[in-house]
């Protein structure tokens, strides 16, 4: 077995401490990545906080699940990778790679529920996933993605979550030049969709509580930032967009989101995973849908890091030593982060 170090909930609560803990030796199409920076994402508190139906307990996790490292070692049947490449991995380790839908690269929709970067007993020895709050990471050279050159490794960790939970939908949809696009709350996931929006040519509407962040919006690529809280403003924009990419965390009406949807438009609801009442009338005016989506496949985040490279697309981050993990859980609950914290694991070493 391989030793690392990481931060771990020991007790299954938010508070993380620094911990030893083992890595399996590599198989033959394993490879060990150097864990350099990993994002830190609204997902691993709602893990923490006991949110997430399907884990029991958080006790034992280590977070973490959009990193970008360097290649350390390789398995005796890895062809894609050698020791020094740079790569980025995101929410997904494996699959059963036989299903139809990891047959389409859809491996994060795997009939037989693929294996998460952590918090998900592995499909061959059924040992439970530890994430990359960590120094060393090892999984199937499949699942790990070729980092492009000119991406800051940094600032493109939070693309492997946040940034292929936008794309997928975005894909989706269809959207391109003369589409309208909304994104409900500018945060991690947020300022990437209107970022990535932008990028395709959509015409991108901000939707906010307050209008302080009207300025950021614009500098994303944005056209405006709409008021949530003001009934005169969305009266105005009834009806009117394609797809509204709800990155919004906490519970929280939709009938005021579904309302700004043009004939058949989409909202797909990304940013809070648990139960939430929906008024079907709302759905029923206009043909309206109600989407959500999970993170993505190999497919499509290799589409993505494409994208990313070619339009200079990455994350507006803080980036902090992994010592300073609680601090960021922290302010991340209190929603105060512009737009993604990203820790250094080097201090690991």
């Amino acid at each position: 077995m391989r030793t690392t170090i990481g931060w771990q909930s020991v007790d299954g609560t938010v508070a993380l401490q620094r911990a030893a803990f083992e890595r399996r030796d590599l198989r033959s199409d394993d490879i060990a990545v150097r864990v350099d920076y990993c994002g830190v994402c609204h997902s691993d508190l709602h893990l923490l906080n006991g949110m997430m139906p399907h884990y029991k307990n958080a006790a034992g996790v280590v977070p973490g699940h959009e990193f970008t490292g360097t290649v350390a070692a390789v398995g005796a049947a890895v062809t894609r990778f050698a020791p020094g490449d740079q790569v980025a991995v995101g929410t997904l380790v494996d699959s059963c790679g036989a299903c139809p839908m990891c047959q389409v690269g859809q491996e994060n929709f795997c009939l037989e529920r693929p294996t998460s970067t952590y918090g998900s007993p592995d499909r061959l020895d059924g040992t439970i996933t530890k994430g990359a709050y960590s120094r060393e990471y090892v999984l199937r050279e499949k699942f790990a993605y070729r980092l492009p050159a000119g991406l800051d490794p940094a600032a493109a960790a939070p693309l492997m979550c946040a940034g292929i939970t936008m794309w997928e939908p975005l894909r989706e949809a269809g959207i391109g030049p003369g589409s309208r696009v909304a994104v409900a709350g500018l945060g991690g996931l947020g300022h990437l969709g209107v970022k990535l929006a932008a990028a395709l040519g959509a015409e991108v509407t901000v939707l906010s509580r307050t209008a302080g962040k009207a300025d950021d919006a614009r500098k994303l690529g944005a056209v405006e930032l709409l008021v949530t809280t003001d009934d005169t403003q969305l009266a105005r924009a009834a009806s009117r967009f394609d797809l509204i990419l709800d990155t919004i965390s906490g519970p929280h009406d939709l009938s005021p989101l579904l309302r700004l949807l043009t004939l058949e438009g989409t909202l797909s609801v990304l940013g809070f995973p648990m139960q939430t009442p929906v008024n079907l009338m709302e759905l029923s005016f206009g043909r309206r849908k109600l989407s959500s989506s999970g993170t993505g496949g190999t497919k499509h985040t290799t589409e993505l890091l494409s994208f990313a490279a070619e339009h200079g697309i990455t994350a507006d981050i803080e980036l902090l030593p992994s010592a300073q993990v609680q601090h960021a859980l922290d302010r991340l609950e209190r929603g105060d982060v512009r737009y993604r914290f990203v820790l250094d694991l080097a201090d690991l070493d």
